[in-house]
This record gives C-alpha cells, sequence and structure tokens, in this order.
C-alpha cells in the first residue's frame, strides 16, 4: 500500500537532472534514510533521467514522467517514464558496456541502477516510450 506519493513532470534538458534526483531524494528523507541509501537512490536517478535525455529523446527535447512512493513497507517505489523512441532490445541494453548513445557513453546506466537498487524493471515500446521501475527499501538510521 502506498502511504506518500508525489509526482512530476520535467523537460528532457540535462539540467533538469539534478533537479530531479534531489527533488526525488529530497520526498524520500521522510523515511530517514541514511547519507548512503539516500545517495544509492540520487545515484539510480541520475542514471534513468539521463538515459530519458541522452537515448530517450535523442537530440530533441520531451518530456520525463517521474513518480514516487512511499510503500508501508518502508521502501520507495521511483518510476521514471519518456514518450521517446523506445529500446530495441532491452536484454542487450542491460548488458554491461553497451550503448547506443557513442563514444563518450560508457553503457553502464541500467547496471548501475541495478546495482543501487533492490529491484529494477524496465518496459519499453519503440516509439512509444520508456518505462523504468526503482524499487529500494529503506533501512534507515533510526530501523
Amino acid at each position: 500500500m502506498t502511504a506518500n506519493e508525489f509526482k512530476m513532470t520535467v523537460d528532457s534538458r540535462s539540467v533538469n537532472e539534478s533537479f530531479a534526483r534531489t527533488a526525488v531524494a529530497a520526498f524520500t528523507a521522510q523515511l530517514d534514510p541514511t547519507v548512503e541509501e539516500i545517495n544509492d537512490i540520487k545515484t539510480a536517478v541520475s542514471e534513468a533521467v539521463t538515459n530519458c535525455i541522452v537515448h530517450g529523446y535523442k537530440n530533441s527535447v520531451g518530456k520525463i514522467f517521474i513518480t514516487v512512493k512511499i510503500k508501508d513497507d518502508n521502501a520507495v517505489l521511483i518510476t521514471i517514464k519518456d514518450r521517446g523512441i523506445g529500446i530495441e532490445d532491452i536484454k542487450k541494453a542491460r548488458e554491461p558496456l553497451f550503448t547506443t548513445g557513442g563514444a563518450d557513453r560508457a553503457g553502464l546506466g541500467f547496471s548501475v541502477m541495478e546495482s543501487f537498487t533492490d529491484k529494477l524493471t524496465v518496459r519499453s515500446s519503440l516509439g512509444r516510450g520508456t518505462t523504468v521501475t526503482l524499487y529500494k527499501r529503506i533501512l534507515g538510521r533510526s530501523k
């Protein structure tokens, strides 16, 4: 069950990446996470939003839809969605070092998201966009 929820929409501009990760972290703070847990969330959100900007919309500007749910089990569920070009092969895209972004991209976005969360799901449709869902249980300082 959801105890609290937050939604926002931002343009797929690189200047909004830091705002998105900070806003999600601030909302998650109500669970009293450790510094490490909040940094994990910020890193995973940063990677997901960057993927929307760099890969989802390529050289155009679209909307990034972010929903954060605080769950009754002391977990945070973060959904980051774009309506961009989509991912042709999700399994291949999730392989470490695979990138469609050219030589300046490391191809580690999904690997980083997965390593900093408890669960990562990716859904995508060509021409319709991609939805990344991040789940992280917060053990926190006071638990």
